[in-house]
């Protein structure tokens, strides 16, 4: 059996629909076809019997009383005068003294007795007519009725039982020819359903066949902008719209995945080009005993250790950027945004100890991962630092999920604002200062894994600055169960 399945199941899904569509028909034809014949026999049954219960009407009283004493077990010779009309094909009378049945003049032949027709010429007291298949000396199938003798309206003549009977050949015929008739619909509806079926299955799966030639042509070409056509709105219809969404998706990611290699390249370019140049000045120095005077000598040290520094942002910043998204790390867990802060402002005041941070954070928890929501905390609190003049005040407020960080920096030109989330973008006013362009590209990222939004905006006063939102849901205490 294990077998059977493992090869149906080996087989095209063409074929399995049309092998399935013929068995379920071919199963609904047999039951239909099974019930038929049983209904058709027994209506034949039904009328052969009622033959023989209007033969029985007509058996005269006085043929019977004349086979009352001796009589032939084979039948007599044909004399009109003892036949009785209209006599059936088959007429005996069984007796309990005799193993051998009376039969009637015209008879056509003996109708073998039954043990059954015994007991019911031995007591037709209470006893019914019975009706029963049955066979003659000369092996012929016959319908038998067997009732018992009536002498008059009230008298039943005990030890003797009247048989009648009719062939059953033109019956069995009429049953046989059905059953084949039955047969041939049968294996031509079965044949049909197989054709309609296995036509139904290819016209069907015809859409399915486009999806898998044209995933092959992706595979083999890489080539994502392939679409499938799609036409009405049913099941096939839908998979291909998703198929097509998926292949946009996947060609939009390819798209910033070539765009953020490029951007690196570029960015790591410039700083990998400054640090070669002033390694190769300090080799070229003492290689050829030329000694490069102290004060520039510091400052080209000076130099590479700030490019190392820019490589080594550079490189985290990457890092974070292709970390998987939250959903990929794990379960979310309790966070305190104000927590979170107040470690992201202890970083910043180490980074701006000319600046004055002025901090006020109400509690609020979130569900986030604690490191990468630090970051982004950090980097949102270090562009404030960066952009801050000499003893400015940054502002930080934390109510109802709402952090907000305002500083005092020359703020952001309205047309730059569209762009302040793409990676590696940075405003013409901030190329000449340290960063990499991606911090708040990481911000944009983390916030929204989590759900939350981030905003950057003009200051609300008219003031030069920055206003920065970090929104995210939660609520202002701890959720009951959630262990600290």
């Amino acid at each position: 059996m294990n077998r059977v399945v493992r090869r149906f199941r080996a087989l095209p899904l063409r074929s399995r629909l049309s092998l399935l569509s013929a068995a379920a028909v071919a199963l609904a034809v047999a039951a239909v076809s099974v019930t038929c014949w049983f209904l058709v026999r027994g209506k034949l049954y039904d009328e052969v019997d009622s033959q023989l219960k209007d033969q029985a009407g007509r058996v005269h009283l006085s043929w019977v009383q004349t086979v009352a004493g001796p009589c032939n077990s084979e039948p007599p010779a044909q004399d009109s005068s003892q036949r009785p009309p209209s006599a059936p094909m088959y007429l005996q009378i069984v007796s309990v003294d005799s193993d051998h049945p009376c039969v009637a003049d015209g008879s056509t032949g003996v109708v073998r007795v039954t043990a059954a027709d015994r007991d019911l010429a031995a007591d037709p007291e209470g006893r019914r007519p019975q009706t029963r298949d049955g066979t003659t000396t000369d092996g012929r199938d016959v319908r038998v009725l067997t009732l018992p003798v009536a002498l008059n309206s009230q008298q039943l003549l005990a030890g003797r039982a009247v048989q009648i009977a009719v062939p059953l050949k033109d019956t069995r015929d009429t049953l046989n020819e059905l059953a084949l008739i039955l047969l041939l619909v049968s294996g031509v509806g079965v044949i049909g359903a197989g054709a309609a079926g296995l036509w139904v299955a290819r016209t069907g799966l015809r859409p399915v066949d486009d999806l898998s030639r044209a995933a092959e042509h992706i595979a083999r070409t890489e080539d994502l902008t392939t679409r499938i056509p799609v036409e009405g709105d049913d099941e096939i219809a839908r998979l291909s719209r998703s198929f097509n969404s998926m292949t946009a998706s996947l060609a939009a990611s390819h798209e910033l995945q070539r765009q953020l290699i490029a951007d690196a390249g570029h960015e790591l370019r410039t700083p990998l080009t400054s640090l070669r140049t002033n390694i190769e000045l300090l080799v070229r120095s003492e290689q050829t005993g030329r000694a490069i005077p102290p004060d520039d000598r510091r400052e080209l040290l000076e130099s590479v250790k700030a490019q190392m520094t820019e490589l080594a942002a550079l490189i985290g910043d990457l890092q974070e950027l292709s970390r998987p998204d939250a959903r990929q790390q794990g379960p979310l867990e309790i966070v305190g945004l104000h927590d979170v802060a107040e470690t992201a402002l202890a970083r910043a005041r180490l980074r701006g100890p000319h600046l004055t941070i002025d901090a006020e954070l109400g509690p609020w928890f979130v569900r986030a991962h604690r490191a990468p929501l630090e970051r982004a905390v950090v980097n949102i609190l270090d562009n404030a630092v960066k952009f801050s003049p000499e003893g400015g005040v940054i502002r930080v407020r934390l109510e109802r999920g709402a952090l907000t960080v305002r500083d005092h920096g020359p703020g952001i030109p309205a047309e730059d604002l569209p762009h302040v989330f793409d990676r590696f973008w940075r405003s013409p006013s901030a190329r000449s200062l340290p960063g990499s362009g991606l911090g708040l590209s990481i911000v944009a990222r983390t916030v929204q894994d989590v759900g939350g939004t981030v905003t950057l905006a003009p200051a609300p006063d008219g003031e030069p600055g920055t206003l920065a939102t970090i929104t995210i849901p939660g609520a202002p205490v701890r959720p009951p169960g959630e262990a600290e």
